[in-house]
């Protein structure tokens, strides 16, 4: 899988407000109380659930899957570093809530298809699977032009796996979660150059530097938009 390490490294991802608003979010996509179990396909630092946990008050520690090796983990969630697909094959725990979160695009076809069955299985009676990704049409994260065509080309790819996923799921809901986002220019570009998204991973840096310059031309020092996720949930009967 590739590894993205700066996704919720102090951006408004990894915000007090982002975080609130998305558990809120998450609270009413499915009912959760001391007593659930959950499990974060991504989890990055485990910032989101470990908010959640606190929260909650989770007699179990959340449980988050994510490949980088993080050194700042939320300590309210159970961190594993490994492979999801040898996770499963030795938890024998369900789960309440399983969330992949801005994660599914990591995987092949193949593979996506695989994670999703297991998903289902690994739920409770009532126990939700729910799937984000960033909204595939008229995206409002601000790019300069080479970053604009690389997120095109992943959000068309995305598309196609949403749709996918939801003939593999069957019995689903589609649902948004949306943000306002506003951060300085200044601290944007810095997220630019640990990049903090997928479609510029495989940038270098001189094609990251000329992109910053697009950015200081085209944006004042304070930048607003949306931070929209497509949302896909089931639910195990």
């Amino acid at each position: 899988m590739i590894q993205l390490k700066n996704w919720d490294n102090k951006t408004w991802l990894s915000s007090a407000a982002y975080i609130n608003a998305f558990n809120s979010f998450l609270l009413k996509k499915k009912k959760l109380n001391k007593n659930s179990k959950i499990l974060d396909i991504g989890c990055g630092r485990g910032k989101i659930i470990g908010s959640l946990s606190k929260k909650l008050k989770l007699s179990y520690k959340p449980i988050g899957i994510d490949p980088v090796k993080h050194k700042d983990i939320d300590k309210f969630v159970d961190f594993r570093n490994e492979d999801i697909f040898k996770f499963f094959k030795f938890n024998q725990d369900k789960f309440d809530l399983i969330m992949i979160k801005q994660t599914l695009h990591f995987f092949n076809k193949d593979k996506r298809k695989r994670l999703i069955e297991i998903c289902k299985d690994k739920l409770k009676i009532n126990g939700v699977l729910l799937i984000l990704s960033l909204k595939t049409s008229n995206n409002e994260i601000p790019c300069f032009k080479l970053m604009k065509q690389k997120l095109n080309k992943g959000l068309k790819r995305d598309s196609i796996m949403l749709e996918s996923t939801c003939k593999i799921l069957k019995d689903f809901r589609i649902d948004k979660f949306q943000f306002k986002v506003s951060v300085t220019k200044k601290k944007y570009i810095k997220m630019l150059k640990q990049k903090y998204i997928s479609c510029l991973i495989n940038l270098n840096s001189n094609q990251i530097d000329k992109g910053i310059k697009e950015i200081n031309y085209s944006y004042q020092k304070k930048i607003n938009f949306n931070d929209i996720l497509e949302s896909i949930q089931f639910k195990r009967i």
